[in-house]
């Protein structure tokens, strides 16, 4: 039976070096199934644009958007999404935080029947072993800020903030998702959820970063996240919110 086809969306910014190994893994991975990648670029000055089109050169079906405006990393997948062109829709970040047999498994299980499938850092199975100390509470305030949402969104998921997912474009195109931040990763499970769609997660590896530096400031964006997650929750929670596939 035919694959089905694969839009592979990878929001970046100084990412260059990461991009370089990203890609050629990407590729390998999904090298007999019908894909494209989509690098969106918040106009790296190290050279990420530069560095994917270079690679497009060598394997014909990778398209880099170079966006002048830095808003942040919904924009940025919002914008993948929206130039998707195949029938599933797979995000992830550009770290090498994730490994592409994790990939791989949320492209498998989303053909099971679900219209939405993320990857967990906090559920049995997963693994996320921080490299530093800075690390470590990160990790303390992210798997913390998670059971937070748990509790309050009262949606069955220990991980709302992995940018490792894959959605059905016809998904996609129902939800209409507005945040700019990271929060985004939040609206669209919640939205998805709420309206009536079948989501899960599946448990994955998260890896510390080698080249490069987090964009992430969790003490500025923590607060914002949960504000941002009880105005999600009086929208869609108790209103009859639905969507139909």
């Amino acid at each position: 039976m035919l694959k089905p086809s694969l839009s592979i969306v990878l929001p970046t910014y100084n990412e260059k070096d990461n991009i370089k190994i990203l890609i050629p893994e990407i590729k390998k991975t999904f090298e007999h199934i019908n894909h494209e990648i989509i690098v969106v670029d918040d106009s790296s000055p190290d050279g990420t644009a530069k560095a994917s089109e270079e690679l497009n050169k060598k394997y014909g079906n990778i398209r880099v958007i170079v966006r002048k405006k830095k808003e942040g990393i919904g924009a940025a997948i919002r914008e993948g999404y929206n130039n998707a062109n195949n029938s599933i829709i797979l995000s992830s970040d550009s770290d090498l935080s994730f490994t592409l047999s994790d990939t791989y498994r949320l492209y498998e299980k989303i053909q099971e029947g679900y219209d939405l499938v993320w990857g967990s850092k906090y559920s049995k199975g997963s693994f996320y072993e921080p490299a530093t100390w800075q690390g470590r509470v990160k990790k303390w305030v992210s798997k913390n800020g998670n059971k937070i949402i748990r509790i309050t969104t009262g949606i069955k998921a220990n991980d709302f903030t992995a940018n490792l997912r894959a959605i059905r474009k016809d998904v996609w195109k129902q939800i209409s998702t507005q945040d700019k931040t990271n929060t985004f990763l939040m609206e669209m499970i919640l939205k998805c959820k709420y309206g009536g769609l079948r989501v899960t997660e599946v448990p994955v590896t998260f890896k510390a970063r080698i080249h490069g530096e987090s964009k992430m400031n969790l003490g500025i964006e923590a607060p914002k996240f949960l504000i941002k997650m009880v105005k999600y929750v009086l929208m869609y929670r108790f209103t009859g919110y639905k969507l139909t596939c």
